[in-house]
């Protein structure tokens, strides 16, 4: 980075155009808040890094000034996901400033992302699968709601925070699927296997009574803290780690690790790739072909394994 600091006057204009950015992506765009967090994020890193001198002036950023920013968030040690996101992120904000008549055009859509992968997402096997899905018993406190929470985990493929914001009225046992409302505050249908029905309703039948919040409200929460408060997505990656450790699966098990392990099941299966992108709530196919990425390295592994010349 150059040693120089930004005037304290692009400073702040900077700061009321990222303000106006985010209030855009809220109301104009209509993004879910985790994403406009997430962007926020994102962009206030860059801003810090425009504030300690990365660029002469904002409005008006070179190729080799914003080649410099890339060069920034790889010394961060970002991940490389994180890192395309945050280029994302700049040229939304651009595309925005452009709508504004705040600059004109700029090289920032020359920018490519970094390759993402090819980080193939861990997935677990349908016998480990079972085997989390057994984790809580009968004895534990809250055995009913964790066996519930992580049968729909699965049986959805739905994100975590699509499960913690689940309500009563979301419910449709009886039909077995749930209407999940996603990114963007989009809503899709999602089925319910047997499994997941018969844990929901023992869950909603025994086990939320044991919470102190009103479980016959139709707005309330399916899933809640011991409290009855409504449950983060922390909360929950707690309650699937505790079932890991307890079971000796591998440490880097998720939430999120239900829904890759989700996707990649059903393909394997023989599912096509637009019912599992319908699914999984993904905006492009793009992002559900990942999942076929995971496929092919597993079937390359066993055939590395069992094929006497691999």
């Amino acid at each position: 980075m150059a040693d120089r600091t930004a005037p304290r006057s692009q400073w702040l204009a900077l700061s009321e155009d990222l303000t106006a950015f985010r209030h855009y992506l809220q109301s104009e765009r209509g993004m879910a808040e985790n994403t406009i967090l997430a962007y926020g994020r994102d962009l206030d890193r860059f801003a810090h890094w425009v504030a300690g001198g990365g660029l002469a002036n904002y409005t008006a950023p070179t190729l080799r000034e914003l080649a410099q920013y890339v060069a920034f968030l790889r010394e961060e040690n970002l991940a490389p996901s994180s890192i395309a996101r945050s280029l994302v992120a700049l040229k939304m904000f651009y595309r925005f400033l452009k709508l504004e008549e705040r600059t004109g055009a700029t090289p920032v859509g020359l920018l490519s992302s970094p390759t993402l992968w090819e980080r193939i997402p861990q997935v677990l096997s349908p016998e480990q699968v079972d085997q989390l899905l057994q984790g809580p018993r009968p004895g534990d406190r809250f055995y009913l709601r964790d066996r519930a929470l992580l049968e729909t985990l699965y049986a959805t493929g739905c994100r975590a925070s699509e499960v913690v914001g689940l309500k009563m009225m979301d419910l449709y046992l009886d039909a077995a699927f749930l209407k999940c409302i996603g990114k963007g505050s989009k809503q899709r249908i999602v089925p319910l296997g047997r499994a997941a029905v018969a844990a929901l309703r023992a869950y909603l039948a025994e086990g939320r009574t044991a919470f102190p919040a009103n479980a016959k409200d139709p707005h309330a929460l399916v899933f809640v803290s011991k409290a009855g408060r409504p449950m983060t997505r922390v909360m929950l990656w707690m309650i699937v780690k505790k079932y890991v450790r307890r079971l000796g699966l591998p440490g880097k098990i998720s939430p999120h690790t239900l829904r890759h392990s989700f996707a990649t099941h059903l393909l394997s299966g023989g599912a096509d790739l637009r019912t599992v992108q319908e699914l999984l709530g993904h905006a492009s196919i793009r992002t559900t072909q990942n999942y076929t990425h995971v496929d092919r390295e597993r079937l390359k592994a066993i055939h590395k394994q069992f094929h006497p010349r691999a």
